[in-house]
């Protein structure tokens, strides 16, 4: 499966530059990494959250890194009392923005950290919203997101039994924080999902494969 290598998504950027680029966080979370479930659910947060980023004009180079490496270290590290702070410390030591470091500390409830930036609250609302989306893609006969709905979604959130790892109540929440209707807010992370499809292997038979 091809899954980016060293190259960025091709979304447009004005922002300002950091000085860890994608292909750091890149060559960081592949090193921590090895299930392609776990790199596939960074790689669907970091695209919504460039997305969004472009619609509330934030800087999306910043986002993105928030994105991609927010679960870097939950492979290694999966207890509560590690991550995400076992990772935190990594970032911060490797000289990640400050507000990316803040932004990965704050997708973890338990941490009980305000949420203050924009940025914070965008990571929060995409984390469970993507997975919970990937899971009722894969359900589908062609296990394609190309064509799944939000309603869809919304109909899989009312079955307890489903994807019951994925706290609704967390989807719901993120889409209130950030002041957004929740089906538009579905509808929009699916969209966002859409345009890396095949590396996420969620394009059914045009899934890259190999």
């Amino acid at each position: 499966m091809r899954l980016y290598s060293n190259t960025r998504i091709s979304i447009g950027c004005s922002c300002q530059l950091t000085a860890k680029t994608r292909a750091d966080a890149w060559a960081l979370m592949s090193e921590w990494t090895q299930s392609e479930s776990l790199r596939r659910h960074m790689l669907s947060v970091e695209v919504a959250m460039r997305a969004y980023a472009r619609r509330f004009g934030g800087d999306e180079e910043l986002w993105g890194l928030a994105g991609l490496l927010h679960d870097f270290d939950y492979e290694r590290h999966p207890s509560l009392e590690e991550h995400p702070q076992v990772g935190a410390a990594v970032l911060e030591e490797q000289g990640y923005p400050e507000s990316v470091v803040y932004a990965i500390r704050t997708h973890a409830d338990y941490l009980g950290l305000p949420r203050l930036s924009l940025m914070d609250k965008t990571l929060f609302a995409v984390d469970e919203l993507t997975g919970f989306i990937t899971a009722a893609a894969l359900v589908r006969p062609d296990r394609s997101i190309l064509d799944l709905e939000a309603r869809s979604v919304r109909k899989r959130m009312k079955d307890k039994a489903f994807a019951r790892q994925v706290s609704r109540e967390d989807i719901v929440a993120g889409a209130e924080l950030l002041g957004v209707d929740l089906d538009e807010h579905i509808a929009f992370v699916i969209g966002a999902m859409r345009t890396i499809a095949p590396e996420l292997g969620l394009a059914g038979a045009a899934t890259v494969s190999g």
